[in-house]
């Protein structure tokens, strides 16, 4: 079991390793979130056929769908609870680890992030009533 220092370690080795697995001077990479996002993603795909004993990416995608899912969801659980406790650093954290569950999933159903983020432009300036009115009856029956 991954205690939340060693997933955190490993998380930051994935981010910010370049392809050969040689460690790059984190100041050479664009610390933008877009780009982030992107360098997780790459990572994340790089792991999907991995060893899933040396991999926690690759154990989930050989775990399949459901327990991924399930692992998004716990996640959310989790960062919910401290949310309502309301402390700041495990909030931060806790999104960390939803936000890495959440693009495993992507990954897992070939959703790229420029695919969410095409969503969001197209709701942006759009109020979320309208936007929920606008979905139709057949997300209802989901």
């Amino acid at each position: 079991m991954w205690t939340r220092a060693s997933r955190w370690s490993s998380l930051a080795a994935i981010v910010f390793r370049n392809r050969d697995d040689e460690a790059d001077d984190m100041d050479d990479r664009d610390p933008t979130p877009s780009a982030v996002i992107d360098r997780l993603c790459e990572a994340i795909e790089a792991r999907r056929h991995a060893d899933p004993a040396s991999s926690h990416t690759a154990k989930l995608f050989a775990k399949g769908t459901r327990k991924i899912a399930q692992k998004v969801g716990e996640e959310a659980v989790e960062l919910v609870i401290e949310a309502v406790r309301g402390k700041r650093e495990r909030i931060v954290e806790e999104s960390a680890d939803l936000m890495y569950h959440l693009l495993v999933l992507w990954a897992d159903a070939h959703v790229r992030p420029s695919d969410v983020w095409a969503e969001l432009i197209r709701r942006e300036g759009i109020s979320g009533l309208v936007e929920k009115a606008g979905r139709g009856e057949d997300r209802e029956e989901r």
